[in-house]
């Protein structure tokens, strides 16, 4: 744990000086003012700032920490010339570079809706579960990244895997869905494509968002089927299991890598 909590000070403070966590929070912090002052209201501006989110946090997520953590790797291999625990390390260097994230993603997008006070009863679920499904997502697809550092070698290749993962999560599998339920209009497809979705996280995250802004009707048959499950309190429990799956699968592969790779 000293160790875990050592590496992860460093982390903190090297991910802090490189500037990238604060770009990256500004970039959120102007969009999210630009759409609260020409976009309309507090609901309206977060429905805009929706897919935004759902682009922007995995895009960052996947070629900020694969980036990184190449960079990173010198001063990984000094390390593991000392008696230092691989597993604490890892544990170290993957908190180091999410809980920023998540933090610049927390303050990018939370502080102009607080300036505001665009925020009220009746949107305060919708702007946790925005928030929450942020988070979630920079955690998983850190995750991912972490995987595809310790297991491509090779920088160009691995940032080229990052952007893969990416443009499969986030646009391909879109288009797979449709093209399954095109061909199979006359097949009953309700529990399939709630499987498909959980196997996606973004998607998981856009349906739960959608939800919880009483937009699944713009989703039609799909969204009555969404509504059904995810709507309930199991659905969601589900839901947020899923993700949270999308995290520590990746990020247990990736332990299990980094403790038996040879650096």
């Amino acid at each position: 744990m000293k160790t875990t909590l050592k590496v992860l000070k460093y982390e903190l403070e090297d991910v802090r000086r490189s500037r990238g966590v604060l770009a990256y929070s500004l970039v959120l912090l102007a969009v999210s003012e630009g759409l609260l002052r020409f976009g309309g209201s507090g609901p309206k501006a977060m429905l805009s700032l929706l897919s935004v989110v759902l682009l922007l946090v995995p895009l960052v997520s996947l070629v900020f920490g694969t980036m990184y953590l190449y960079n990173a790797r010198d001063f990984t291999e000094l390390l593991l010339a000392q008696p230092v625990r691989r597993g604490a390390l890892f544990r170290g260097l993957y908190l180091g570079l999410s809980l920023p994230l998540a933090a610049g993603l927390v303050i990018g997008v939370g502080a102009p809706f607080l300036w505001h006070m665009s925020v009220d009863e009746s949107s305060a679920g919708a702007f946790l579960a925005l928030l929450g499904t942020g988070v979630l997502l920079t955690f998983a697809f850190t995750a991912v990244a972490s995987l595809t550092a310790v297991t491509i070698d090779d920088r160009a290749r691995g940032l080229g895997a990052a952007i893969l993962a990416w443009l499969l999560a986030a646009v391909v599998y879109d288009g797979l869905i449709l093209l399954v339920v095109t061909l199979f209009a006359d097949y009953p497809l309700e529990r399939p494509l709630l499987g498909l979705t959980l196997l996606n996280p973004v998607d998981l995250g856009r349906v739960l968002l959608l939800l919880r802004f009483d937009t699944a009707a713009l989703m039609g048959y799909t969204g009555v089927v969404f509504e059904r499950f995810f709507g309930t309190i199991w659905g969601t429990i589900v839901a947020v299991g899923a993700l949270l799956l999308w995290t520590a699968v990746p990020f247990v592969l990736s332990l299990w890598r980094f403790r038996t790779k040879d650096f």
